[in-house]
């Protein structure tokens, strides 16, 4: 045998981190172009999701006796389980606001616009934003929130008002963190080659962020409305004010979070000379 001859690359091994920054590149060009009603509906499938995954959580959350429940190990189940909501958007393919921040290497290689970055996040955005509520109704119509003898429903408002309660530097500060997970987990999942792989490298960010108590916009899409629905009628409302300005700050962070330290990041180590 000539040993002079290349081994021949394994169509089982992950792509390289370069040829990954090469793919996130393209299909940013591909995201920023596609065709407004296409991405829209894949925003909306996006958003579903998500609220799925949250659903998945907030049950995994709610048990009548925590102090017998380890907390590490409390926050480690659910976060596994809402990572049920990214696997369903990198496997079933949809258009999540938060990995698309990954849009910025295409952005920054100038094959896209800046007007065309803000026409997907723009539709992503409201995409996702229908997706998580009109679950969030679906759950309210189910009945979901009186499972456990009503314990789902407590673990729903208590959810929402924690994130109210935050002050704003926490709520942007976790909302950079957890994009930066989230973007990561995308990233990674370019790298996979079959569908096992896709699976694995998104749950242990996603599982991390989750566990760490960061914020991501699109899961309080559903979260922040279904707790102060069902809040409304109890002695302790929740503020409309508050969920709102939880959100937008959630938003900016996940903004920050994903195009600042992981896009442009890897564009400056991978793509900025090629460029």
């Amino acid at each position: 045998m000539d040993q002079t001859t290349a081994t021949p690359i394994s169509l089982l091994d992950a792509y390289a981190p370069a040829q990954i920054a090469m793919r996130v590149r393209e299909v940013g060009v591909t995201k920023a172009t596609m065709p407004v009603l296409t991405m829209f509906a894949l925003a909306v499938l996006a958003g579903a999701f998500i609220a799925l995954g949250a659903l998945f959580y907030t049950v995994t959350m709610t048990t009548g006796n925590e102090a017998a429940v380890p907390f590490g190990l409390l926050r480690l189940a659910g976060g596994v389980t809402f990572s049920l909501g990214l696997v369903l958007v990198v496997v079933g393919g949809a258009e999540l606001f938060t990995g698309n921040n990954l849009i910025a290497m295409a952005w920054a290689s100038g094959r896209v616009t800046t007007r065309q970055v803000m026409r997907n996040w723009g539709w992503v955005y409201l995409g996702n934003l229908v997706g998580a509520i009109g679950t969030a109704v679906l759950v309210w119509l189910a009945g979901t929130h009186t499972m456990g003898d009503g314990a789902v429903g407590e673990t729903m408002v208590r959810i929402a008002r924690n994130k109210i309660a935050l002050d704003p530097v926490s709520v942007l500060a976790r909302g950079i963190l957890c994009n930066v997970l989230v973007c990561l987990a995308v990233w990674l999942c370019m790298g996979a080659r079959t569908v096992t792989d896709k699976i694995l490298a998104t749950v242990f960010p996603i599982t991390a962020f989750v566990a760490c108590g960061f914020e991501h916009s699109v899961a309080n899409m559903y979260f922040l409305p279904i707790g102060v629905a069902l809040a409304a009628g109890t002695s302790a409302p929740l503020s409309v004010t508050g969920a709102l300005s939880n959100l937008a700050l959630v938003t900016l962070g996940n903004v920050l979070g994903g195009t600042v330290l992981v896009a442009l990041v890897y564009w400056s180590v991978y793509l900025r000379n090629s460029d």
